[in-house]
Formats: structure tokens, sequence, C-alpha cells
């Protein structure tokens, strides 16, 4: 494929509620997203990856209320002493950190909604429904379960298991029911709008039912944390019609600078936008619509990716199956913790955590498949060529073999990121990995080195091996940086700076510059002691 520097790709991570302290489901999230960022960015485009907190609504203020503090200082701490050390503990490379308690959210929300206010698209009414303060949404009846336990014989939230509360408002409403026809003409229009196929699917069903009209304002009688309606102080703005909004309000929209302007304008419509399935709905329904009203494009996609489940149960701080993603790091690493979530998981299903499966893969994949392949290879150029790259002297057919192996591992592992098929991507990459390490095998350069006259021949399996290495580092850069600029720094730099390194040339073969010393490889992932690794 060619280079775009000229392009932009914009990817999203849901903004998180500050209820509480992040787990390994909100990391999960920001991991994918990170690495569609770099992936892209290694392509040569002008890559942002925003993240970010929502901030307003009855949760948060509840919460607060419950820990004997005011919503504004409870978001605050949880900012600084959760959400945005997690972008470190797993390495996320973010360009954005939005929070919607910041000026330049909550006066382009309400310019947002001032204009759909003028349009027609917003009117006063009454309304009664099942409201869950977990979910910030009204219920149907079809999204109730019968309770269990403490709450048996009562009707509760099918996501968060709690009983729903009763509610009757006066309040401002979004004409949703008008977008039902638009909507289903722009699924059909964009197939590709809604991944995976399942979420598509679902979506569509439910909105050829029909919409409603969505309530889009609380009365501050009932509780007053959130942004202003514009034309009414003594109203409040729903919560999500608040968050969803931060996608655009992050770059640009609704300022006056040119330069604020021009950034909209690049890099809007979002060309991924990654959220969890329960969430999907608000995002593939309600927030087009939102666009549709406003006369702005939907993103190009939305995809809804799986849950990870603990014991079998969906990942919950309330239910205690939260793990925190320290708790993985801090024995792992976070390159560990990247490559395992997005390897053992395909993305858009549901997918299950075992500290077993965690420690497994490390051990076989990582240190014993990767780690040790470079380890070896490169001791073996300090041992037998005194650490300089050793030249080719003409490749045999096994040579050229790894040498197609590298590039269709290349191409492939572009064409599945393409498709938000992260697993898939990776499971393309892995290809090279068991190649050269079969390859050496065979080839048994300790033996070659055994015989002077072997000692083209060795130099030949060297350099294919420290090629191979070469096309490793670039196409797993996005998935586990920390290793591949170790990795990059003992191939001594001879083809320019990692970053440099465009995805859709790293298979081109014969790249390495011959003569040059490598570096001495610090160990890419060390082995953990059998005590520690499920702590």
């Amino acid at each position: 494929m060619p280079s775009n520097p000229g392009k932009s790709f914009y990817v999203t991570t849901p903004i998180f509620y500050v209820n509480d302290a992040p787990h390994i489901g909100h990391a999960y999230t920001e991991v994918a997203a990170d690495v569609l960022a770099r992936w892209h960015r290694q392509r040569g485009e002008n890559s942002f990856l925003l993240t970010g907190t929502d901030e307003h609504g009855e949760k948060i203020l509840r919460t607060a209320a419950a820990n004997q503090s005011t919503p504004k200082v409870w978001a605050d701490k949880l900012v600084e002493e959760a959400w945005l050390p997690l972008l470190e503990t797993i390495d996320i490379d973010n360009q954005d950190f939005i929070r919607t308690t910041e000026p330049r959210h909550e006066r382009n929300v309400q310019k947002f909604l001032q204009h759909l206010y003028d349009t027609g698209f917003i009117y006063r009414g009454s309304y009664e429904g099942n409201y869950c303060v977990g979910c910030e949404e009204y219920k149907t009846e079809a999204d109730l379960i019968d309770g269990q336990g403490d709450f048996a014989g009562i009707s509760v939230c099918a996501i968060h298991s709690k009983p729903v509360e009763k509610l009757q408002e006066t309040n401002y409403f979004f004409k949703l029911s008008e977008f039902t026809q638009p909507l289903l003409d722009f699924y059909e229009a964009n197939p590709k709008f809604i991944q995976p196929e399942s979420a598509r699917n679902e979506v569509v069903a439910f909105v050829r039912r029909g919409l409603e009209d969505l309530s889009i304002s609380r009365s501050k009688e009932k509780f007053d944390w959130g942004i202003d309606i514009p034309w009414d102080e003594s109203h409040i703005t729903y919560v999500w019609f608040d968050a969803l909004l931060n996608y655009i309000t992050a770059i640009g929209y609704g300022e006056e600078s040119a330069e604020l302007q021009q950034k909209f304008a690049d890099l809007w419509p979002a060309s991924v936008q990654v959220v969890g399935k329960d969430i999907l709905r608000f995002h593939a329904v309600i927030w087009p619509a939102m666009l549709m009203a406003a006369g702005l494009s939907p993103a190009n996609q939305v995809f809804g990716h799986g849950w990870l489940l603990v014991g079998g149960e969906k990942m919950s701080k309330s239910k205690l199956t939260g793990i925190a993603p320290n708790q993985i790091t801090d024995t792992f690493g976070s390159d560990a913790f990247r490559y395992y979530f997005m390897k053992a998981i395909a993305f858009g299903q549901d997918g299950s955590f075992s500290w077993e499966d965690l420690s497994a893969r490390y051990q076989a994949e990582l240190a014993n498949g990767f780690g040790n392949l470079a380890s070896r290879v490169i001791a073996m150029v300090h041992r037998y060529f005194d650490g300089v790259v050793p030249e080719e002297f003409g490749l045999e057919a096994v040579d050229l073999h790894v040498a197609e192996v590298a590039k269709a591992a290349a191409q492939n592992a572009d064409a599945a990121i393409e498709a938000v098929a992260i697993q898939d991507a990776l499971n393309s990459i892995w290809t090279l990995v068991d190649e050269l390490n079969n390859y050496i095998t065979v080839q048994e350069p300790w033996v070659l080195a055994k015989s002077p006259e072997n000692k083209e021949r060795l130099a030949t399996v060297l350099n294919t091996t420290l090629e191979g290495l070469r096309v490793l580092a670039v196409l797993l850069n996005p998935f586990i940086p920390k290793a591949t600029a170790k990795l990059w720094a003992a191939l001594g730099d001879s083809v320019g700076e990692l970053a440099t390194q465009q995805i859709q040339n790293a298979g081109n073969w014969g790249q390495l510059t011959t003569g040059v010393t490598l570096g001495q490889l610090e160990a890419l992932f060390p082995r953990i002691e059998a005590e520690s690794e499920t702590k």
C-alpha cells in the first residue's frame, strides 16, 4: 500500500465513568484503540487517539456523596490517581485526554444543544419510565430481567442486576423518532459502519422496531451535576447526550480559531470508534442521529468489542470480579499485558481471562517464542562475527521462503488491522516468529560455525534471521513497544529510527546494512519465578 502522509486516522475509546478506579476491562479497550492508532501511525498517517473521562450524571453525584466528597473533587481525585496513571501502566500513546468538566467541552455541548433547539430537533415534554442509575438510561420492559437474591421478585437492569427507579419528569426531548428511516438508510449504504456483523444485526433489528424520542435533560430539582441547558438553566443535560459529544468537542467542534476548525475538518468523521457492546446502541443509534440532526457526518465505523469474563461473569467492580491492570503489569510488564489481551481474544467476541493462560502464553509465546529467538540470533552474531551484521552470499530456497513468509506476514497483518481484526494481525505476524524459530532449528548455525568452509553459509543464515527480526520489530512495535525498542537498539538502528519504518515497506527484504555493529540485547521477556506468576 502507498504511504499516506496526508491521511488522518482518528480513533476513540469510550470516555469512562469516574465512579471507580479502572479494571482490566477498561484497559482492554484502551490497548485495542492504542494498537490501531500506533499501527496507522507506523503506516505514515496522521494518527490521533482520544480517550478521557465522563464526569457528569447522577451516578457520579451519588458516588461522590457516598465518599463524603463533591462530584468535582471526586472526579479530580479519580482522574489524577487512577485514570491518568492507567495510561502509563499499559503504555498508551494518546494524543488527547478529554474530561467532560473541561470548559472546551461544556461550552461546545451548549452550542450543539442550542443549534438543535433552534432547528426544531429538541422540544419540551413529559416522560415516565424505568431509570437505571448505573447505565444513566431509561429502560424498556425488554431491558429488564427478574432479580435474584435480595432483589427476588423485582425487575432489575439486565446489565447491572440492580432495581431500576420509576421516574416521572417534564424534560426536553430529542426527536430521535424522526431518524428511524434515515438511520436504516445509512446502515444500508454503509454496511461496515457497525462491526462486527453480529453487532450490526442487533442494532438494525432494534432500529427497525421504531425509535422513540429521547429525554435529554433532567430537572435541577432532581439533581444538578451536569451541563446547563443553555435556554433553560433549570435543567441540565442528560449525561449521555453530553458525553457522546466529547468525540467532537475534543478536536475543535464549535471553536472559533482557524487552527481548531482545521483540526476538526482533518479528523472528523472518526475512522473507528471502539466501544464495549453494552454501550453500542448509544454509539450506533443515538450518536449518529445527533450528528445527522446537526448536519454532521457520523463516524466511519463503530466497533463493539466483547466483554472480558472472569469466572464466566462480565468483569465488574460491584461484583468483585474487577482486576486492576497493575496486578498484571507489576509482574508481567506492560508489553505482556498488551500482547495477551490482543492475542488471546478475538476482538469483537467475549473472552475469558485467567492467570494460568496469561502465564502460559508469556512463557511459551513471548519469553521462549520471540524473546529467546531474538537473544539467540544476536548472541550468535556477536559470537561468530564479532557483533557485525554479516553479508549474505546467495540466498537458497529455504532463505527465500523466510523472506516470502515475512512479506506475507506484513501484508496480511495490515489487511487484518484494516478490518479491526487485531487478533488476526498478531496471528499473521507470529507466522514469522514460528518460521524463524524453525529455520534456525533446521539450519543449525552453531553446527555451521564449527567448519571454516561453511563461513559464507553461516553468514547468510544469520543475515536472514536478522532481517526477519527487523521485520518483526516493525510489525510488533504497535503491540509491544518496549520490547521492540530494545530489539531495534540492538539491531544498530542501521535503517533509521523505528518510528520511521513504515508497515507497508516492512516486508521488503534486504534493508539491514551489512558491516554495522550490533548492540547488546537486553532481555525482552525475562523469566518469571513460578511463585509470582499468579500473585
